[in-house]
């Protein structure tokens, strides 16, 4: 299988002032999808310019007609399932069947807290994504839900006429743990991961990939035990939280080396940061169009 490349676009530019257009130029470039991060703010960015995910999505589909488009990730700190799924259907209604929904259980950062509420111990995040996938499954498959849970329920929620793309827009779950990957497994068209985040600081660039080797055979077991073949998930790894952190993206042969590894290890899609100055992403945007332009050829 030909290694896809898609690119991460962060929602902090104004729409109007060069936000369009990006969008446009990474449908040019031939990128297979762009996706945006799901946060209320995140990390540096947090006193800097950021907008939502789904508006900006929205405004993204009606400015290309052949990318696609996704969340990279979407998760339960601040959404609830039936609201998403609406706003999902929509979405995907507008973009002609262009979305896929990149969602995983949330962190403890500035998302976890925003609303008021304390932030979730791991086991209550790993409680509440289990839950969230299922019934956000159902609500966009089926066209009245009601279900009644210990976290999140519906009551004849309607989703009429439900998605362009059938039974429903693919989900890409972001997941490490046992019970992530089996959600991965279960519901999941895709799998994503950024790694080993306990390498980013002193560990090594082997370390990683052994580290993503042994995810990916994690994912498998995942798999078998639900009955289904791995193979029928496409593998997305979110670059930028690697040990590599942006040597892959100095050069097109850096680039193709860090990708060929990496598709070796079963990834089908691997995304990149569209350059941000002054950012972890401040990368030479014309390395980044030659990546996107010269890349996939010598990794098909």
């Amino acid at each position: 299988m030909t290694l896809r490349l898609s690119t991460v676009i962060l929602p902090v530019h104004r729409w109007h002032e060069g936000g369009r257009e990006r969008w446009q130029r990474a449908e040019e470039l031939g990128f297979h999808t762009a996706y945006t991060y799901d946060h209320l703010s995140w990390r540096s960015f947090r006193d800097r310019t950021w907008f939502g995910a789904l508006p900006t999505l929205t405004a993204a589909a009606t400015a290309t007609s052949r990318l696609r488009l996704g969340t990279l990730v979407t998760s339960p700190n601040f959404r609830h399932p039936v609201t998403l799924a609406k706003e999902l259907i929509s979405l995907d209604d507008i973009s002609g069947g262009r979305i896929t929904l990149g969602i995983g259980a949330g962190g403890s950062g500035f998302d976890a807290t925003a609303l008021g509420q304390e932030a979730w111990t791991p086991r209550e995040r790993a409680d509440r994504f289990g839950e969230f996938v299922p019934l956000l499954d159902r609500l966009l498959t089926e066209d009245a839900v009601t279900q009644q849970g210990t976290h999140y329920s519906a009551v004849e929620a309607r989703n009429i006429p439900g998605c362009v793309q059938r039974p429903r827009l693919p989900f890409a779950v972001a997941a490490t743990g046992p019970r992530g990957l089996k959600l991965a497994a279960r519901y999941g068209q895709a799998w994503v991961t950024t790694g080993d985040p306990k390498l980013y600081e002193t560990g090594t660039p082997e370390q990683s990939v052994e580290a993503l080797r042994e995810q990916g055979e994690k994912l498998a077991a995942a798999c078998e035990e639900v009955g289904r073949d791995a193979s029928e998930l496409d593998r997305i790894l979110l670059t930028g939280f690697t040990p590599d952190r942006n040597a892959p993206m100095r050069s097109v042969d850096a680039f193709v080396d860090f990708a060929g590894r990496h598709a070796e290890l079963g990834f089908t899609e691997i995304a990149v940061h569209a350059p941000i100055p002054d950012s972890d992403f401040a990368v030479d945007p014309a390395v980044y169009e030659r990546i996107a332009t010269e890349a996939p050829a010598q990794l098909a």
